[in-house]
């Protein structure tokens, strides 16, 4: 069972927009990808470096406007303006990386915080770029050329679901040849114990740094994504609901694991869609926290080492 679950996953996944009929549907789907993505990024540095950023909508929402700002204002190609959203907020995850250099802990995370709120100031206030709290509408389509042919829109939600579906896999194999680098095994060795991991030579500067990039540069692709596919991007961008959405995807789908930030994005984007289809709004955020409270409490270490877990007892 446990070798056939990712085949069974992958399998649903793929055949996703042939039986899901509602548009709606689709979209949640969608946005479970794009969260999936974020939450596997904030899952190299909470997992596997152990800092908490509460910061990591800024790396969205800097992915998701330097997007928009490109392709609307200077009309770059929409997948320029995706590797813009991957370099600009990696710039930015450097040099909190490097601010960060002495701070461990609750240091951290106020410096996190505090960058955040200060980006999304920026976003505000700076009308001449940004277009304060109106937002840049018009950000167009993502669209695939190949040679002789008419370009290949992927406006629709089907199209732009298996786009996605691309950049999650993308970003899973990214982290795992991460995770089973060198890099990796000297992310874990800080995490464990980084006087230790010191003492045997391994640069904790160099390390955390890399990951705090590569953690920024997957954020800022999911707000390329976020950006192109809802083709409107504001300030709501940098919500700090979007950082706490992503601690509780890592946390209960299992951090330090690569498949339990994916499978607590599906879960935990899916589920309040499904909660307002069947009840009012308080009672929806009631069973919400109460469902919350009990995966946290039944399955302390996360959804997917706890099913590993019974699996290999059984």
């Amino acid at each position: 069972m446990r070798r056939l679950a990712p085949a069974i996953g992958l399998a649903v996944a793929l055949t996703a927009p042939a039986w899901v009929w509602n548009p709606y549907h689709l979209h949640t789907l969608i946005m479970a990808g794009i969260f999936a993505v974020l939450a596997l990024s904030l899952n190299l540095l909470l997992g596997y470096t152990g800092q908490l950023s509460l910061g990591h909508a800024a790396f969205f929402g800097i992915g998701a406007y330097a997007s928009a700002l490109l392709t609307v204002k200077l009309e770059w190609s929409p997948w320029l303006g995706l590797l813009a959203a991957i370099v600009l907020p990696g710039l930015a995850g450097y040099v909190i990386g490097r601010l960060a250099l002495k701070l461990r802990g609750a240091y951290f995370v106020l410096l996190t915080i505090s960058f955040a709120g200060c980006v999304s100031l920026v976003s505000v206030n700076w009308m001449d770029l940004t277009n304060g709290p109106l937002g840049i509408p018009g950000v167009p389509p993502v669209e695939i050329a190949l040679p002789g042919l008419a370009p290949l829109s992927l406006r629709t939600k089907s199209a732009y679901y298996y786009l996605v579906l691309a950049a999650v896999a993308g970003a899973y194999l990214l982290c795992l040849a991460l995770i089973r680098s060198r890099v990796g095994r000297a992310l874990v060795a800080l995490r464990e114990n980084e006087t230790l991991a010191a003492s045997v030579g391994i640069d904790a500067t160099h390390y955390l740094v890399l990951a705090a990039v590569a953690s920024a540069g997957m954020a800022g692709f999911a707000g390329g994504l976020y950006a192109h596919y809802t083709r409107f991007v504001s300030p709501e961008v940098f919500l700090f609901t979007y950082t706490v959405t992503m601690v509780i995807m890592v946390v209960a789908g299992g951090k330090g694991t690569l498949a339990g930030p994916v499978v607590g994005a599906v879960l935990f984007t899916v589920l309040p869609e499904a909660l307002r289809e069947l009840t009012s709004y308080q009672w929806q955020m009631l069973l919400y926290g109460v469902l919350l409270v009990a995966v946290l409490f039944f399955m302390p270490e996360g959804i997917v080492p706890a099913l590993r877990r019974r699996w290999r007892a059984s």
